[in-house]
């Protein structure tokens, strides 16, 4: 994964660019390059190595004169090479070069092709096209200056300050100067009456373990984000199965405010279970408070949930950098394809959980996958999420939403998830880890580190600031005086409208506390960490 910048239509030089770039260093620490072409376009790369250690240095030049920059991982580029691109000669060994190339042989027609993430930019002469990936699991911008020059990033950071315009480049697009905007990723489940296939748990299990393992593709050490909840467990253990033959160790790293945090107990369990190498981190309260304004900076967001959630994402990506892991999976995804979060207990109809998964899925480049990708790479940590593979989402998101609905199945959400998994005869998890309730992330290192961050925040907004706050804020009114303290540290950074308009807020639906922790549902019972430590213990 790297930082891209390019700016189409206006000659800077390399110091100018070259500074600009390097507000987004933290994404690429290993190398970075500038190439300016013969119209004057510029095109920089921050990058950190994972595939092709040696030569995947970029821009990468094509056969001819294209020119490209590229974020992301392109998991069939092997296949491309032997297949689609068997005529043309490579310069590097890496998985991005197959995207200059692909341009080349069929000219903007080609990312149907492309199976991975990716935000990219190819030059050619005069012409250019940009283009984020299906879901938007890598974050891209896009805005232009006063002269009309068009930028692209991948971070807002580079962009607020060049530009006077900007807005987030929607996932399962493509941009070029002959067509403006094009989506280029319809799939039959966008339409929520298209969910008509019938429960094939084979298919869901094996369409999951085949999406991880085209995510272990790597050149350096690999490990899992193991929060003890099922979705990082289940990827966890796929990939400890498919490595065992490999011999690569497993690391898994897990985080919590103390060892009685309700993840940390559960991920002990999995650890224990699967086998791996396993690290606790800790942080406190005061820790994650004195970092906040650090963090909305790497985030450039405001959203309640993400900033919730992206504090322990931080220090556990600092923590796993710090061992010497570049590459981790994650979980992302597959709240929000099965239903998990509890709120969808309450949907009225399947109709309205298909509608909802659906929503959330194509929002996910706003909320989690922002999270995901901002909270690790602010530590040039990659994250690679298997839920949001393009054929399981297929899979799982035509199923019959009447087979996803908790009510279904007694109230448990995920039900079918956890069911593809069960197997006795050789099993992924332990049942307890496997029915675990679901525990957001922000609940799961300790329940005590929002009741606090709220009232730290509460305590720094005054009722005569919440009473204008729609003054000061029109655009998404900060409702709580946390959402206030954020909007607050957001404003200290990117006070442009443009960049207020950037955000969506993570808003729970079908319940009356709106606030955004899982707790707040009223279906959640809270974790016995006491308990759960005394049951680990006789192991």
């Amino acid at each position: 994964m790297c930082g891209i910048l390019a700016v189409i239509g206006k000659r800077l030089s390399e110091e100018k660019i070259g500074g600009l770039s390097k507000r987004m260093s933290h994404r690429g620490p290993d190398e970075s390059d500038v190439h300016v072409t013969e119209e004057g376009y510029v095109l920089s790369h921050e990058r950190l190595s994972i595939v092709d250690l040696e030569t995947g240095k970029q821009p990468i030049q094509g056969t001819s004169t294209a020119w490209m920059i590229h974020n992301g991982e392109i998991y069939n580029h092997q296949a491309l090479r032997n297949n689609e691109l068997k005529d043309h000669s490579f310069r590097t060994t890496g998985d991005s070069e197959v995207i200059v190339h692909l341009y080349e042989e069929f000219g903007v027609d080609f990312l149907d092709k492309l199976d991975g993430v990716f935000s990219f930019v190819v030059v050619d002469g005069k012409d250019f096209i940009a283009a984020r990936d299906p879901i938007g699991v890598k974050p891209l911008y896009y805005g232009t200056d006063d002269e009309g020059s068009i930028w692209f990033a991948s971070e807002m950071k580079t962009l607020v300050d060049q530009c006077s315009s900007f807005a987030a480049f929607p996932p399962g697009h493509y941009y070029t100067p002959q067509t403006g905007f094009v989506e280029y990723y319809t799939p039959d489940w966008f339409d929520y009456k298209k969910a008509t296939k019938e429960l094939d748990l084979s298919k869901i299990r094996e369409s999951l373990i085949e999406a991880t393992r085209k995510r272990l593709m790597a050149d350096v050490p690999l490990g899992v984000l193991l929060s003890g909840g099922l979705d990082s467990s289940l990827t966890s253990s796929i990939a400890a199965r498919l490595m065992k033959d490999s011999g690569q160790k497993l690391h898994s790293f897990s985080i919590g405010l103390d060892e009685t945090a309700p993840d940390l107990v559960a991920a002990r369990k999995v650890a224990e279970f699967l086998g791996t190498e396993h690290s606790e981190i800790h942080f406190t309260v005061e820790e994650g408070i004195d970092i906040l304004k650090k963090l909305v900076w790497h985030l450039e967001t405001y959203d309640v949930t993400s900033i919730r959630a992206s504090t322990p994402m931080y220090f556990l990506s600092k923590g796993i950098k710090e061992k010497g892991v570049k590459v981790v999976l994650s979980g992302e995804g597959a709240d929000e394809i099965f239903g998990g979060y509890l709120y969808f207990k309450n949907a009225p109809t399947p109709d309205d959980f298909q509608k909802e998964t659906i929503r959330r899925v194509q929002r996910l480049a706003t909320a989690d996958c922002l999270r995901a990708d901002k909270s690790t790479m602010a530590h040039g940590l990659e994250a690679r999420v298997p839920f949001l593979d393009k054929a399981f989402l297929k899979t799982a998101m035509e199923t019959e939403a009447v087979h996803k609905l908790p009510k279904t199945y007694d109230g448990v959400e995920k039900y079918i998830l956890r069911k593809a998994f069960d197997t006795p005869e050789q099993p992924f998890l332990p049942d307890e880890v496997l029915w675990r309730q679901k525990e957001q992330f922000s609940d799961g290192v300790g329940y005590s580190w929002i009741d606090e961050l709220i009232a730290h925040a509460s305590a720094r907004v005054s009722d005569e600031q919440m009473a204008t706050a729609a003054e000061k804020y029109p655009y998404n009114t900060p409702a709580t005086k946390e959402a206030y303290f954020y909007r607050e540290i957001f404003h200290s950074h990117y006070p442009q409208e443009n960049a207020a308009k950037t955000v969506k807020r993570w808003i729970p639906k079908w319940q009356e506390d709106l606030d955004p922790s899982g707790r707040a549902n009223t279906s959640h019972v809270a974790t016995n960490a006491k308990k759960q430590l005394e049951e680990l213990a006789q192991i």
